[in-house]
């Protein structure tokens, strides 16, 4: 196999090994970007030199007996939208090209730690906020599967690039399914983990995040395989002191005692689930079931109305300190998502707002005790197939068409929630998937449930672009 075709954690054994150098692993990614990337646009920020240098120091860190990380050499890809020294955080807005981050914002920082090797900027929509990637500032991206459905969004791009083997890991952010949805839409793995999980800020900012933004927003792993994102997740959670709201949480929680329950929700009023994600839930929860996990058909507490109080509580921190900059910067593609997106959020003055804000604590009570007698929710990323490019640009009713079937990412983002959007295979050449859900720093027992799901299968392979 190539080394480009290799998991993150062979690599890194290989390379630990002496086996294969990093200069190696980097040269052979840097090919297969170059081979594959002007077919999906997935990487919009190079940097060949730089990587190639980079992991030459590598190298010789391991020739001097140096000790070293447990992502040493790996490559790994970064998106456009949090800083990497030297390069522009764009986040998808042509207006800030200029904007060239002096320092590393503290997931970048902990990857370099670890010893990744950073290869390339995935691409995003202008400011994050689509379920689609495309912008003026780097063009579209697409779905290797097929070009016609979105690779997801925001990070569209890191999703892409795991999928085709540029990189053995990318990194993404998830306020309203960021990660999770692309990952389902690329098929490959992809983690959002809790908040207050992994430390996040950009020092090029010019002021801090909205508040629903810090409560909601989080940094984590895409990957092909389990094991990947595991060495990806324990990189990027060390401590960084710049992000007042990390929490010291450990990442293996108590072992449960006995048969671990799930709750199975494949069915919720007022939602429309496709055929292709029903069929994906039963095969998840039929293997489950066969490992031991005891699985139950039981509804989440109050979905609907969380989703809500997302796009709410989104909507008005953006009017206020998001909206100026996007207007004026943004370009027509975000715009018209946005005017669409509103029209479906309450206008909020102050007493409103701090009510709204206050009820999420109800949620995230109903969710804590949900989840402390089924620990494990085994339910949608999405109740739709990934959506046809540019859906969000035909109106608000096509927004309120998206927003429905963004519920259960929309839902445990506001609550704080790790997810994990796992492949289960194609079906008609296109992939499908399910959401694993636990309880806040419980991440571990999604990840042994997505082990599970996925030794049938086994890892996803590179594939190349349709």
């Amino acid at each position: 196999m190539h080394p480009w075709q290799l998991e993150a954690a062979e690599l890194a054994r290989r390379i630990a090994a002496r086996e294969l150098s990093c200069v190696e692993a980097v040269r052979s990614s840097l090919e297969r970007l170059e081979a594959v990337n002007p077919r999906l646009n997935a990487v919009v920020d190079g940097g060949a030199e730089e990587a190639l240098q980079a992991a030459r120091q590598a190298d010789a860190a391991l020739a001097g007996g140096e000790a070293t990380g447990p992502l040493h050499g790996v490559p790994v890809t970064i998106k456009v939208n949090v800083d990497q020294r030297g390069h522009a955080t764009t986040n998808g807005v042509a207006a800030y090209r200029k904007v060239v981050a002096a320092e590393d914002s503290p997931v970048v920082a902990n990857l370099r730690r670890a010893g990744a090797i950073l290869i390339g900027r995935t691409n995003t929509p202008a400011f994050s906020m689509r379920w689609f990637t495309d912008n003026a500032a780097h063009g579209r991206t697409l779905n290797p599967h097929d070009a016609g459905l979105t690779p997801g969004g925001s990070s569209g791009g890191a999703a892409a690039a795991v999928a085709v083997g540029i990189g053995a890991i990318a990194h993404g952010n998830d306020q309203g399914g960021s990660i999770r949805y692309p990952a389902y839409a690329c098929g490959v793995y992809g983690l959002r983990p809790s908040f207050g999980r992994v430390p996040a800020f950009n020092p090029s900012g010019t002021g801090e995040r909205p508040p629903v933004v810090q409560l909601s927003s989080v940094q984590g792993p895409l990957a092909r395989s389990v094991r990947d994102l595991r060495l990806a997740f324990a990189a990027m959670a060390a401590r960084d002191v710049r992000d007042p709201w990390w929490v010291p949480a450990p990442l293996e929680g108590a072992p449960p005692a006995g048969p671990l329950r799930v709750a199975l929700c494949t069915a919720l009023p007022g939602y429309a689930c496709d055929p292709e994600v029903a069929d994906a839930l039963q095969r998840a929860a039929r293997r489950l079931e066969g490992a031991g996990y005891r699985v139950e058909h039981v509804e989440p507490p109050r979905l609907r109305e969380a989703a809500e109080l997302w796009l709410a509580l989104t909507m008005a921190d953006s009017r206020l300190l998001v909206e100026p900059a996007l207007l004026r910067d943004g370009d027509e593609t975000i715009r018209q998502a946005y005017r669409a997106m509103d029209a479906h959020a309450p206008s909020f003055d102050t007493e409103a707002y701090m009510r709204a804000l206050a009820a999420r604590t109800g949620l995230m009570r109903d969710w804590a005790l949900f989840l402390q007698r089924h620990p494990l929710l085994l339910m949608p990323v999405s109740w739709r197939h990934p959506f046809p490019v540019d859906a969000d640009q035909r109106g608000a009713d096509a927004m309120r068409e998206l927003l429905d079937a963004q519920s259960p990412l929309l839902a445990t983002a506001i609550l704080g929630l790790p997810g994990l959007s796992v492949p289960m295979g194609l079906r008609q050449g296109l992939p499908t998937g399910v959401q694993l859900v636990s309880d806040r720093f419980r991440e571990d027992l999604c990840l042994a449930a997505a082990e599970v799901l996925e030794a049938e299968a086994g890892p996803v392979m590179p594939i190349d672009p349709a």
